[in-house]
């Protein structure tokens, strides 16, 4: 078992998180994850409860376990694999714990400085290559678009304050989110992402009798 944290799960796992929840991260999750990929075994409920209760009976249902699952979500301790309705069983679901797979020392000073959001602000390239490529973003390039509405998210919430490593965290995270978005336009289905599609012109049938038609006239136009 590596119980060693580096500096971003530190940071993460001081956040406001229940006790509970970062039992469920440093017992339940990580001594069992592969090493190579940062994945988790399917989520078990019932030896998860039992690592949960080992003193008294505190955790009973599924839900109990979902519930700390989303408090390590919301931190970026975790994210699912695949699309995952948060209002359903988690068991049996796949977890990443994307900051136990990044090299910290590369980061270290990211951790070093809180900021609130400005208007300016941009992700850190190097890490968010890093992250995206860990979380399975398809595309690893960002629009103005994305960068502005997160951006203008956050310029509504003055109070808060993270540092860069955690700001880039959070798009990396909300940009794999908007990309797995159902019922967008203009976009196309890779795996369980949604990326934007590229733009065609696709003949109907109408379309093609009509070209064919005054093709025709036109020929016999130059021919009188």
């Amino acid at each position: 078992m590596n119980t060693w944290l580096n500096e971003a799960e530190q940071k993460a796992l001081n956040q406001n998180l229940s006790n509970d929840a970062r039992v469920l991260y440093l017992l339940g999750l990580k001594p069992s994850i592969d090493q190579a990929t940062g994945k988790t075994p399917a989520l078990n409920y019932k030896s998860l409860l039992a690592m949960l209760n080992a003193k008294e009976p505190k955790f009973t249902l599924g839900r109990q376990v979902n519930a700390l699952i989303k408090e390590l979500l919301q931190v970026e301790l975790v994210a699912f694999v695949e699309d995952v309705d948060l209002s359903k069983s988690f068991n049996g679901k796949i977890l990443l714990l994307p900051l136990l797979m990044l090299k910290s020392d590369n980061y270290t000073q990211l951790h070093l400085q809180w900021q609130k959001m400005s208007a300016n602000w941009t992700p850190n390239s190097a890490l968010y290559k890093d992250l995206a490529k860990l979380v399975g973003i398809i595309d690893s390039e960002f629009s103005d678009h994305e960068i502005g509405d997160f951006v203008a998210y956050w310029l509504g919430r003055p109070e808060t304050q993270f540092t860069q490593f955690q700001w880039t965290q959070k798009f990396v995270f909300n940009v794999k989110q908007k990309r797995l978005a159902k019922n967008m336009s203009a976009i196309h289905k890779v795996g369980n992402q949604v990326v934007t599609a590229k733009p065609a012109v696709v003949a109907d049938e109408n379309a093609k009798n009509l070209v064919a038609k005054y093709s025709g006239k036109l020929k016999s136009t130059s021919n009188s």
